[in-house]
C-alpha cells in the first residue's frame, strides 16, 4: 500500500507550492481506507458526504445515473487524484462517483480538512486548486464530446488521460493501465458500442495508439494529440512530462 500522505503531497505538488508546515498539516490527516470492486459505488448522487476521498491505487469515475439506469460518464481519476473535494462545501452530492477496475481510496474527515484550511490557507487554497482543475477538465469534456468528431473525441480522451497519468509518473514507458470498458467509454463519449469499436479501430490505423485489454500504448504521441486537438494547457500543471 502507497503511503497515504505522499500520494496527496505529491500531487498537490504538481500545481501548488507547499511550506513546511503544509507537509506537517498534511502528515497530521487522518484517514480511513475503503476498498473498492469494480463498478461499485464509493458515494452515491443524492448523499451527503461526511469526508473527501483521496483514489489511492486503481481508477475512480465520476457519473450521473440517467432514468433509463445509464451511466453518463463525467470525469476519470487517477492515484492522488481528490474526485468529491467539492463534497467540502456541498451538502449534497449532484454526482456519483464508482470503482474503474479495483480500486482504493482514503476518505479525510471533511471536519479535519476545514481545520486544516483555517490553519493553513495556502494549503488550502492547494486543494481548492485541486477543485478549479476538475472544472476545467468539465470544461473541456462539453467541448469534446459536443464540438469534436468522434475519432477526435476518442483521441483527445486518451490524450489527457496518458498526460495526467504521466506528470503523476503512473505510466511505463508509453503503456498506462486504464481498466474502462468499451461500453463505459461509450458511456463517456456518447457513442454505441459500434461506434467505439470503429473509432478505436480507426485511431489504430493511424498508428498513433493501442488500446486493449485495459492497456493504452502510445505509438505516436504528436499524431495522437494532433487528432485529438489536445493542448494540455487547461490542465493547469506546473509539471509536464519530458518528451
Amino acid at each position: 500500500m502507497k503511503d497515504v500522505h505522499r500520494v496527496l503531497i505529491d500531487k498537490l505538488r504538481e500545481h501548488s507550492r507547499l511550506s513546511a508546515d503544509d507537509l506537517t498539516a498534511i502528515r497530521n490527516l487522518s484517514f480511513t481506507l475503503r476498498e473498492l470492486e469494480s463498478s461499485e459505488d464509493l458515494i452515491r448522487q443524492g448523499e451527503t458526504p461526511k469526508g473527501a476521498a483521496l483514489v489511492v491505487e486503481g481508477m475512480v469515475g465520476r457519473y450521473h445515473l440517467q432514468r433509463n439506469g445509464r451511466r453518463q460518464f463525467l470525469s476519470f481519476h487517477m492515484v492522488g487524484d481528490l474526485p468529491d473535494a467539492q463534497g467540502v462545501f456541498l451538502e449534497r452530492m449532484d454526482h456519483s462517483l464508482c470503482a474503474i477496475g479495483h480500486a482504493v481510496t482514503a476518505i479525510i474527515p471533511h471536519r479535519e480538512i476545514l481545520r486544516m484550511f483555517e490553519a493553513r490557507p495556502g494549503l488550502g487554497f492547494a486543494i481548492w486548486r485541486e477543485t478549479l482543475v476538475d472544472a476545467a477538465i468539465f470544461r473541456e469534456a462539453i467541448t469534446n464530446n459536443s464540438a469534436r468528431t468522434m475519432k477526435a473525441r476518442m483521441a483527445h480522451l486518451f490524450c489527457e488521460l496518458f498526460y495526467r497519468a504521466e506528470v503523476s509518473k503512473l505510466t511505463d514507458g508509453n503503456s498506462l493501465q486504464l481498466p474502462i470498458s468499451l461500453a463505459q467509454l461509450g458511456d463517456t463519449l456518447g457513442m454505441a458500442i459500434a461506434t467505439v469499436n470503429r473509432t478505436i479501430s480507426s485511431l489504430r490505423a493511424s498508428k498513433t495508439m493501442d488500446f486493449r485489454y485495459g492497456v493504452l500504448t502510445i505509438r505516436n504521441w504528436q499524431g495522437l494529440a494532433k487528432i485529438g486537438e489536445f493542448d494540455p494547457g487547461y490542465l493547469h500543471l506546473k509539471r509536464a512530462p519530458a518528451r
